[in-house]
C-alpha cells in the first residue's frame, strides 16, 4: 500500500484540503496520513462551518465518513512517523497552504509536524505539493515559492481553469484537485480534459 501525507493548513479554501482527503479515501491501494494545523482547524471552522478537535480527532467530523486508512497525526507529535525519512512515503500535499506554512518551509524551519514532513520530503527528495492560496502575492511570498519551485517542490496554486466550461464551485474545486492528483498519477475522472473525450 503507497502513503500519502495531507497538511491542512490556515489558509483560505480549506475545502480543498476537504475534498483532496475524501477523494484519496476511495482508493484501496493508498494510506493517507491527515495533520491539520491549529489555523486549520479555524479555517475549518470559519469557512466550512466544520468542527474539528485536533485532541480527540474524529474522521467523520471532517469528511461525513469513516476509513481505517485515514492514519491522524497531531500537529505537535514532532515524533510521529513522518517525521523521519525512515518512514517511507509516495510525498505530501499541503492543501490549502498559508503563505506562514510556506516561509517556515522555505526557510527550514520545522515548527510543527507539517513543517517537519515537508522538510523530510525534501530532504528525500520525495514529492511535494504546496497548494497557496492567497491574493495578491508580496515579494516575500513570490521569493519563497520560487525557492521552493527550484528545490523540486511543485508550487500548485488553487487557480481553476475555464476550459471545461464549470457550471458549479464544485467544478472549479475538482478543477484543481484534478491537478493536485496528476501529480501523483491518480485519475479521478473528475473533469472534462482538454481534447479529450466527454466524460461518461
Amino acid at each position: 500500500m503507497k502513503r500519502i501525507i495531507v497538511g491542512i493548513t490556515g489558509a483560505s479554501a480549506v475545502i480543498y484540503g476537504v475534498r483532496l482527503l475524501d477523494l484519496l479515501t476511495q482508493f484501496d491501494d493508498y494510506e493517507i496520513h491527515l495533520t491539520i494545523s491549529d489555523s486549520g482547524v479555524r479555517a475549518l471552522w470559519e469557512e466550512l462551518q466544520i468542527r474539528v478537535d485536533i485532541d480527540d480527532f474524529q474522521l467523520e467530523s471532517l469528511i461525513g465518513h469513516s476509513s481505517d486508512r485515514v492514519v491522524y497525526h497531531h500537529h505537535s507529535d514532532i515524533g510521529a512517523s513522518i517525521a523521519s525519512g525512515s518512514f517511507r512515503t509516495v510525498g505530501m500535499v499541503v492543501a490549502p497552504c498559508s503563505m506562514g506554512t510556506v516561509g517556515a518551509i522555505a526557510s527550514g524551519i520545522s515548527r510543527n509536524l507539517i513543517h517537519r514532513a515537508a522538510d523530510v520530503c525534501i530532504k528525500e527528495q520525495r514529492k511535494l505539493v504546496l497548494v497557496p492560496r492567497e491574493t495578491p502575492l508580496s515579494p516575500i511570498h513570490l521569493e519563497n515559492m520560487l525557492k521552493l519551485s527550484r528545490l523540486g517542490v511543485v508550487v500548485l496554486p488553487a487557480m481553476p481553469g475555464f476550459y471545461h466550461f464549470p457550471k458549479t464551485v464544485d467544478d472549479m474545486i475538482n478543477f484543481v484537485i484534478t491537478k493536485v492528483l496528476d501529480q501523483f498519477d491518480i485519475d479521478t475522472n473528475l473533469i472534462q480534459r482538454w481534447k479529450e473525450d466527454p466524460l461518461l
